[in-house]
């Protein structure tokens, strides 16, 4: 069984700004309270290929993952794919931008989640919380978008 996700949200930010912001994975935790720790690897500007490696607490256990990013179009579009072995991953992730009017941002987060082995029996549950809390979790990237990126 597989499945997605989504939340959009707008975000009182330029496109730029907040593309800019997103594509650096190491803000992570600012929005998402699963993430403990994230690397990005090389040390250098996300660009197609950087890794982001972190550590994630979900359901009380934690897991090391590793995402790939494997489309990188600024400031409209950021793609990647889970590459660790996890029993729940990401198949495909991103992000779409949209610019509007007053200098403000439309973002489209989805997730594409898939279970392995164990995982196949797991991954419903994962994605019925998943599209439960996406509202909460675009409020949250909004809001850490907003108080990082200052306003002109």
């Amino acid at each position: 069984m597989s499945g997605q996700f989504e939340a959009t949200v707008e975000i009182d930010r330029p496109i730029e700004e907040v593309f800019g912001y997103l594509a650096d994975g190491r803000n992570d935790p600012q929005f998402s309270p699963r993430v403990l720790r994230i690397e990005r690897v090389p040390e250098t500007p996300t660009a197609v290929g950087t890794v982001f490696r972190s550590t994630v607490k979900d359901a009380g256990v934690k897991t090391a993952r590793e995402f790939r990013i494997t489309e990188f179009e600024a400031p409209v579009r950021l793609r990647w794919t889970e590459v660790s072995e996890n029993s729940v991953s990401v198949t495909e992730g991103g992000y779409d931008l949209e610019p509007l009017p007053g200098g403000r941002t439309r973002v489209r987060l989805h997730n594409a989640l898939e279970g392995h082995g164990f995982g196949k029996l797991l991954v419903g549950v994962a994605l019925k919380a998943a599209r439960k809390d996406a509202p909460a979790f675009g409020a949250r990237i909004k809001a850490a978008a907003e108080a990082a990126i200052p306003a002109r």
